[in-house]
């Protein structure tokens, strides 16, 4: 797609402001920031998790049945919570708030140190409906919330950012205690959640893997931990709006999660590639008193447990280190308009040992008026072409990106390219620098 020739020589007019904007760019100058591999995750006991549920019904059973708002079962359940973090060296508080004429209780536990401008946040109801003692829904995901934190404490976990974890009340009422607690952040601290984790029935007797589609970068990280396992996956839409991760979402911060199923049918399709009855809800038992100790599937607490763990460690815990040596091309290289021949800029590397690494950067600013034309490329020493960009609808100007290449099969040192080629006639530009970082 091409600018109007209008647009066009009004782009060009404005081009070489847009040059000296574009060369000046913090994007542009910032070195990139790489990023060790976090330390492994551990493996989640399904012995503990399974040993807090247990804690869970004993507390329903002591107090009328149930975990609901604004009932004895929900305050000691909380009790229970924040008795076993303040013990592994959380700093936990209590947040009150008044539903429906009741006190509700939401806990907020901090792990000390990590970013504090930047924090993962992990989190999950508490409450049960007045029906039963709510064990799946949501006994299942709080259980693996609190082991995962309480993993975190035995590993003496040190990650680069702040982790926090929190368990909410009221959310059967309308997710009344995650709203209250976003709605109550200061703006500068909502600005400080990287990312939100949602785990909110993680267990079902007839489980499904949903994975929230909200955050790309969230998605990711729970499907690579499925692929892990060679289980396929599903986005997960019968929960969208309707548990705790909404309120964060709607104050635009990155959120994330697991589901197991609700009271959805199982398809023959999904039955085929994940087990199970199809044509059965995934948890027959929602939001009924058969929501039992019983009404657990045991291998899907498990899996999912283990993947909160993953999420954490991998979003959470990877080390910075420097970024190795870098080489730049400052000198101007026209592109020429449709149709032309690509042009590249060369950087001839040397003095790097051995292969380039799986994580190379590459740096780009191009000036250009509409780079929805252009096709970028990286082009190896042996001539292996690394395709940074293609051609899309995206009229804006200028590519000023940070790309990551994984280069390992070719050797650092050697001349590398930039080659880019402008596959829509009517619009102007140049490469005005571009970096390379090993």
């Amino acid at each position: 797609m091409s600018l109007s020739v209008s647009r066009r020589l009004a782009a060009a007019t404005a081009l070489a402001v847009a040059g000296l904007l574009a060369a000046t760019s913090p994007a542009a100058l910032a070195a990139p920031t790489a990023v060790a591999a976090a330390p492994t995750p551990p493996d989640i006991p399904l012995a503990n998790v399974k040993a807090h549920l247990a804690q869970f019904s004993s507390i329903a059973a002591a107090n009328g049945g149930n975990r609901a708002h604004g009932r004895s079962g929900y305050k000691a359940s909380i009790d229970y919570v924040k008795g076993k973090l303040d013990a592994a060296g959380f700093t936990t508080t209590l947040q009150t708030f008044t539903s429906s004429g009741a006190t509700g209780y939401n806990l907020i536990a901090d792990w000390p140190g990590g970013d504090p401008n930047s924090v993962l946040m992990s989190g999950s109801h508490l409450d049960s409906v007045t029906a039963g003692a709510g064990i799946n829904d949501n006994g299942s995901g709080s259980a693996a919330v609190l082991e995962t934190a309480l993993a975190v404490s035995r590993a003496g976990l040190q990650p680069t950012k702040h982790l926090r974890f929190g368990w909410w009340g009221a959310e059967e009422l309308g997710l009344v205690g995650s709203k209250y607690y976003v709605n109550n952040l200061p703006a500068a601290e909502k600005a400080k959640i990287s990312g939100y984790l949602n785990f909110d029935m993680i267990g079902s007797p007839n489980p499904g893997y949903f994975v929230y589609d909200d955050d790309p970068t969230i998605e990711q990280t729970f499907k690579n931990y499925y692929a892990g396992l060679g289980i396929p996956t599903e986005i997960e839409t019968e929960g969208d709006g309707r548990s705790d991760h909404a309120p964060f979402k709607s104050a635009g911060i990155p959120v994330g999660g697991l589901f197991s199923g609700a009271d959805y049918t199982k398809t023959a399709a999904q039955a085929q590639k994940w087990g199970g009855t199809s044509g059965r809800a995934f948890d027959a038992c929602y939001h009924s008193s058969c929501d039992t100790t019983a009404n657990i599937n045991d291998t899907a607490l498990d899996r999912n447990a283990d993947a909160i763990a993953y999420a954490v460690w991998n979003l959470g815990a990877a080390t910075p280190v420097p970024p190795g040596p870098s080489f730049e091309n400052t000198a101007d290289v026209n592109i020429p308009d449709s149709p032309g021949a690509a042009v590249t800029s060369p950087i001839n590397v040397s003095g790097v040992t051995g292969n380039a690494p799986a994580t190379t950067k590459v740096d780009v600013n191009i000036v250009h008026t509409y780079r929805g034309d252009l096709v970028i490329n990286l082009i190896a020493p042996d001539g292996t072409a690394y395709l940074l960009k293609n051609s899309s609808s995206d009229s804006a100007a200028n590519v000023i990106a940070t790309y990551t290449v994984n280069a390992s099969s070719e050797v650092a040192n050697g001349v590398w390219k930039l080659q880019v080629k402008d596959v829509g006639a009517q619009d102007v530009g140049y490469i005005n620098s571009w970096k390379i970082t090993f």
